[in-house]
């Protein structure tokens, strides 16, 4: 029932557009539409948002590669990661740094991390949460002799009234050494953030960075000599009702004939023609195609057409005014994979059913 009432809203909106709807009809197909995105408007993303090299890497596998034979049959799997899924997110640190030096932690860089991950659907399933450390990559000067340090993750369990010491509100995570190179460091928080799909349950995590030996110069220096770095999470989710099996369709070209009888007709999708072009990444536009023709007497097997519409056409026959013709609709879709920012300025990998007419049938 879901994908039946997507296609329609999506294929009716954008014809819509091309045809001259309503305006009001329009608003509301719009909003039907971002909603199935899990949007509750239409997104404004801030200026110079820049788009992770990973979720790019990760569409143009989708859009471009072809599949294993382990994918065609379950399409909603992120290869990537090897965890069931059909979304992929990319959450921003809403935290802040806590301090540079402090009474209980000297020689240490403290910050507060937060990530919104409500912004999850209820339907979805959190399948994947890992967070990233990544290290501004002016590293040279430690090409040599990389420091190292420990770096430790704390779960803040309630909100720090005044006076209460900081570790009083703290549960540890982990604590681990690593040594200070190019590239980034990845630990997984699953459990943490299903927990935190709540947001009365989440007052973010604090993470701790120190050196291995405060006694060494690193450590007397310690603030000037770790360089700047961030914290983001990649979250994957699976939702249910827009994952099936198939075997992914073959591309193949549309002849551009005259008939009027029930078959795909070509339509090209210009998101900038919707206004869309400023929050959905890629692709720019697509080739969407929809349904367009007769249904006559007799039904042949290229239509498509089920024993009723068989019934129904001999009828029409018979007595045009009293029985209409079958309606030419689409029988068989297929999905496109969407990059796009949400309305808290979230990079959303997003797989989506039933984008794409590819048959079309008399029904």
């Amino acid at each position: 029932m879901y994908v039946v009432i997507l296609k329609a809203i999506v294929l009716t909106f954008f014809l819509g557009f091309c045809y001259g709807g309503k305006s009001e009809d329009l608003r509301k197909q719009e909003k039907w539409f971002l909603n199935s995105l899990g949007l509750s408007s239409r997104p404004k993303p801030s200026d110079n948002l820049a788009v992770p090299s990973l979720l790019w890497k990760m569409f143009k596998t989708k859009t471009s590669s072809k599949p294993s034979l382990e994918a065609e049959n379950d399409s909603c799997r992120i290869s990537e990661f090897d965890v069931r899924g059909n979304i992929v997110r990319f959450i921003q640190d809403q935290g802040r740094v806590i301090s540079g030096s402090s009474r209980q932690c000297s020689t240490c860089v403290e910050k507060h991390i937060y990530f919104n991950v409500s912004v999850l659907e209820e339907v979805e399933k959190l399948t994947l949460a890992q967070l990233e450390i990544k290290f501004n990559q002016n590293l040279r000067r430690f090409s040599i002799n990389p420091p190292i340090f420990i770096i430790s993750l704390y779960k803040v369990q309630k909100t720090a009234l005044k006076g209460m010491s900081r570790k009083s509100n703290r549960k540890l995570l982990l604590s681990q050494t690593f040594q200070l190179v190019p590239g980034s460091i990845t630990l997984d928080l699953t459990a943490v953030a299903e927990a935190w799909r709540k947001p009365d349950k989440n007052y973010g995590l604090v993470l701790a960075i120190h050196p291995s030996d405060p006694r060494n110069d690193i450590g007397h220096n310690f603030i000037g000599t770790l360089p700047q770095f961030y914290t983001s999470l990649i979250v994957v989710s699976l939702n249910p009702h827009q994952c099936r099996s198939r075997i992914k369709r073959s591309a193949y070209y549309l002849p551009v004939t005259p008939s009027n009888i029930c078959k795909p007709r070509r339509l090209y999708i210009d998101f900038k023609d919707v206004g869309w072009q400023d929050w959905i990444i890629a692709p720019q536009g697509y080739m969407a195609n929809y349904c367009h023709g007769e249904c006559p007497f007799p039904l042949s097997e290229s239509l498509n057409g089920t024993n009723h519409a068989i019934l129904q056409t001999l009828l029409h026959s018979f007595d045009p005014n009293g029985t209409p013709q079958p309606c030419c609709v689409p029988i068989k879709l297929s999905p496109i994979s969407m990059l796009y920012y949400d309305n808290n300025d979230n990079v959303v990998l997003r797989h989506y059913e039933d984008m794409i007419v590819d048959e079309c049938g008399c029904r």
